[in-house]
């Protein structure tokens, strides 16, 4: 693929889910959404602004619920030239994230990144996230869970697990980032597996579950973008907050630091570089 047609395939629309209660950040989330949780003196929801403005995207739409009205505001004050549009969830309170993307289904008809509101990650790590059908991925730890992904020697995903039980140990595995861009083909398909789920009442599931399903059903193919050499923290918790400043108080020290995996629920690692003090950090010296 020659240049030109490779900037003509980027992408400029993000979709971010934002319409959860964060209720294991409580009670920081007591009057405010999770996306507005400050991470240094700077809010998740301003950094990925920031980063959308940098890669060059021109719209983002926003899948609300709680606390809506503090998300448009604030997005109203810092959205510059970046045109923001909103869907609300009402059913936020019993559902979960498989119903805010089929929210929606009828606001988006081009290639998108998707984006979840509890992330926060160095900018570059979008280089490769902003072209079509395409996933994030951390290599795959002792003490990670969730859903991981095996990927063969192309990087291209070739299933999706609930766990990290290996199914073939020939297989590496990694862990999901929960960052994907879709062609509007893989959009469409995905639409229609989601109105599978959701007229079956499949509510308060993952989306993960329908992409997963898709991969298996070569439905669509998503490439692996490797999210191993730059900082990223997923923050559910307090403790995922304070682990997560920690992390980037030592991004801005120490931004060229190589091989940083950062997953949820991992233990401490023993061996840090002095002033490193973080759960999720994997360190090696390539």
């Amino acid at each position: 693929m020659d240049d030109q047609t490779h900037d003509s395939n980027r992408i400029t629309t993000a979709l971010l889910l934002a319409a959860g209660t964060g209720s294991r950040l409580m009670p920081i989330t007591s009057n405010s959404p999770k996306c507005l949780t400050l991470v240094n003196e700077q809010s998740i929801l301003e950094r990925l602004v920031i980063n959308l403005k940098k890669q060059g995207f021109k719209r983002l739409v926003v899948v609300t619920g709680y606390q809506e009205n503090c998300i448009k505001d604030f997005l109203a004050k810092i959205s510059g030239d970046l045109t923001i549009e909103f869907v609300y969830s009402p059913l936020y309170r019993t559902t979960n994230n498989i119903y805010s993307l089929w929210m929606a289904r009828k606001i988006i008809n081009e290639p998108f990144v998707l984006f979840e509101a509890d992330l926060i990650f160095d900018v570059t790590l979008l280089d490769n996230m902003v072209y079509p059908d395409h996933m994030a991925t951390s290599s795959l730890l002792p003490w990670m869970n969730g859903t991981t992904v095996t990927v063969d020697a192309s990087h291209q995903v070739k299933g999706f697990h609930k766990n990290t039980t290996p199914i073939n140990v020939e297989e590496v595995k990694y862990k999901t980032v929960n960052i994907y861009s879709f062609s509007l083909q893989s959009w469409k398909a995905i639409v229609k597996r989601l109105d599978i789920h959701i007229e079956a009442n499949n509510v308060n599931g993952y989306y993960e579950t329908v992409i997963g399903e898709l991969v298996a059903d070569n439905r669509i193919s998503l490439k692996s973008v490797d999210f191993d050499n730059k900082y990223w923290y997923e923050v559910d918790t307090i403790e995922d907050l304070k682990e997560a400043e920690k992390l980037f108080a030592l991004a801005v020290k120490k931004p060229l630091l190589s091989k940083i995996s950062i997953g949820k629920n991992l233990e401490k690692l023993k061996q840090f570089p002095k002033g490193l003090n973080t759960r999720g950090a994997q360190l090696a010296t390539s």
